[in-house]
């Protein structure tokens, strides 16, 4: 199957690395026109743009600030004129344990909410607008197996986080597909980034794989074809729907 996303701008936010960068690069071969968000990482992200070719440039802003969050959108859009899609993939991982003291643990809370959950909304919020005075777009916003079968108990946040995502992205699917937005949820399980080389690097790969229906962890790479998948309009009627790309860890 030939995905062509040549008529495409997309922006994938966290994509100096990672999931993100996997997705930037899989958009980019198919002929997409990528913005690149970055967090930190600008030397990374603006090296994965120039390689991408197709007019790809890297955009920096810290997304736990709403305001910078929308100052990104308007930066891309008034660089490119238009954004096709979106594909919010930035996300953050904190370890906090129940026990530390409440103004941390809540800093922890709310940090991980801005991330994963607030800068979804703002971004998500701005492409409905921007869609709607146009054809309509996509969105596909990563999510995680810890949205449906819960996480550690230092990750709460995270995992009620995710599972933010996946009503936010049903909602925005059945409220605004007749105005011609698509939205889509990916929920990856554990995957072989540098956000989860902490996990590794302290329990094992082997423990890791160890609930895994297949014998090798994923890859980011295995994440980023469905994607571009998504974003090519063969699978529109799957709206509001999620795709399970944890290795079998979990099956709903």
């Amino acid at each position: 199957m030939h995905i062509d996303l040549s008529d495409q701008t997309v922006l994938v936010t966290g994509a100096s690395r990672g999931i993100g960068a996997a997705i930037a690069r899989r958009l980019g071969g198919a002929g997409a026109r990528v913005a690149v968000h970055y967090g930190r990482g600008r030397e990374a992200a603006e090296a994965l743009a120039h390689s991408l070719g197709n007019g790809a440039q890297a955009f920096g802003a810290d997304l736990a600030d709403p305001e910078t969050c929308a100052a990104l959108w308007s930066e891309i859009e008034g660089r490119f004129g238009r954004i096709d899609a979106l594909v919010n993939n930035a996300g953050i991982a904190v370890e906090s344990a129940l026990d530390k003291p409440m103004g941390e643990w809540l800093g922890d809370w709310e940090t991980t909410m801005a991330v994963n959950l607030t800068a979804t909304a703002i971004l998500s919020r701005l492409a409905i607008a921007h869609f709607m005075t146009r054809d309509g777009g996509r969105i596909v916003n990563i999510a995680s197996r810890a949205a449906f079968r819960g996480d550690q108990p230092d990750y709460l946040a995270y995992a009620a986080s995710k599972a933010g995502v996946v009503a936010l992205t049903r909602s925005i699917a059945r409220g605004f597909g007749k105005a011609g937005v698509k939205a889509f949820i990916l929920a990856p399980g554990f995957t072989r980034t540098e956000m989860a080389q902490a996990f590794i690097d302290q329990y094992g790969e082997d423990y890791a794989v160890s609930d895994l229906a297949l014998s090798r962890l994923t890859e980011p790479d295995d994440i980023a074809p469905m994607a571009a998948f998504l974003l090519s309009g063969l699978a529109d009627h799957a709206t509001g729907s999620t795709i399970d790309l944890n290795a079998g860890s979990y099956v709903r």
